[in-house]
């Protein structure tokens, strides 16, 4: 007799682009705004998707921070085009990405990231970068 066992795992995959802001104009007021995306796949059996992502590095979530050095130039990241939902893990006036039930699993999802430097900011020129690390829960 020869016996078959079998087991089936949620998977999920997630990716990410990088948010490229280009020049910021330290003289203008209007904020320099820019879109990143995030990319997932589940399968059929996942649900309750979660994703999140961390400060940054930055003491809160109210103001993220790329560095050149140590000099700071604050930026945020949001779930919303209107940028006024802060994309974080749902503490400290955040929220994370939530879906229960997502519609075309076993397909890449595509969630944009919607990102802003806030305008007047007095620093210096040069390159200002940050990482953040996204977190998919399923």
């Amino acid at each position: 007799m020869v016996a078959a066992l079998g087991r089936a795992d949620a998977v999920c995959s997630i990716s990410s682009t990088s948010i490229v802001f280009g020049n910021y104009d330290t003289a203008s007021p209007v904020p320099l705004d820019s879109v990143g995306n995030i990319v997932y796949r589940c399968g059929n059996q996942d649900h309750d998707i979660t994703i999140s992502l961390d400060r940054g590095g930055a003491p809160s979530f109210s103001q993220r921070r790329m560095l050149k050095g140590t000099e700071p130039l604050f930026y945020n990241l949001y779930l919303d085009a209107a940028r006024t939902i802060i994309w974080g893990d749902g503490t400290g006036g955040t929220q994370a990405y939530f879906i229960h039930n997502p519609q075309g699993n076993n397909q890449n999802i595509i969630i944009p990231v919607f990102g802003r430097i806030p305008g007047s900011q007095n620093v210096s020129v040069g390159s200002y970068g940050n990482t953040i690390v996204v977190t998919l829960n399923f």
